[in-house]
């Protein structure tokens, strides 16, 4: 998983509030157990027509959108199903970072797991960014202070210390596994040797 530490980025503002997990990325898409691919049918019901035509007027297929790395969004979102697979299509896309005043619990934490930030902050910082969505203007994230900047205002988010560390180092749950590889191994040799009569599956 990629580090994560400062991003800049004209942002885009997607005003809809409850934006499911099948709004993101429709359930025809989940055969898939790769973690790339999905970024071209991200929001899809949304971007394109009955015959698969990209829609110009939805804001990710516009210039400069779609390109953001950062999405601002109505809250509650990621709610639904708890499928992982929409991380990942936003991640494919592009987004590095949602911002929002509320997530669903178990997309907020798939979030962290695939290198995504997603900043929990109040309807009116929302409102003052999605201007900086509409005027084509960049604002900044700086997930070591847990500051947003735009403009010449800064504001203070809120994250769990444990999260954020794995985001600056990049730890997925396998990459936090291994870094307890020593203990694991021990912890076999002892069970080994305190009851050998129970096998290693070869």
């Amino acid at each position: 998983m990629n580090k994560f530490s400062k991003l800049k980025s004209i942002p885009s503002y997607l005003s809809l509030q409850n934006i499911d997990t099948d709004m993101i990325i429709p359930k025809q898409f989940l055969k898939t157990i790769k973690r790339t691919g999905l970024g071209k049918s991200l929001f899809y019901e949304m971007r394109y027509d009955e015959n698969g035509k990209l829609l110009e007027d939805f804001i990710l297929n516009k210039e400069p959108y779609k390109n953001s790395k950062i999405l601002i969004a109505g809250k509650n979102f990621g709610c639904g199903s708890s499928r992982e697979h929409a991380p990942w299509a936003l991640s494919d896309f592009g987004i590095k970072c949602v911002i929002s005043s509320s997530f669903a619990d178990i997309f907020y934490n798939n979030c962290f797991k695939n290198g995504i930030l997603p900043i929990k902050i109040n309807e009116q910082i929302i409102l003052e960014l999605s201007e900086y969505s509409k005027r084509k203007e960049e604002i900044g994230i700086d997930l070591e202070k847990q500051e947003i900047s735009f403009g010449n205002k800064i504001s203070k988010f809120e994250l769990d210390s444990f999260k954020k560390k794995c985001l600056i180092e990049g730890l997925d749950d396998i990459d936090l596994s291994m870094k307890k590889i020593n203990q694991i191994d021990n912890f076999e040799r002892v069970l080994t040797s305190e009851k050998p009569w129970i096998l290693r599956n070869e």
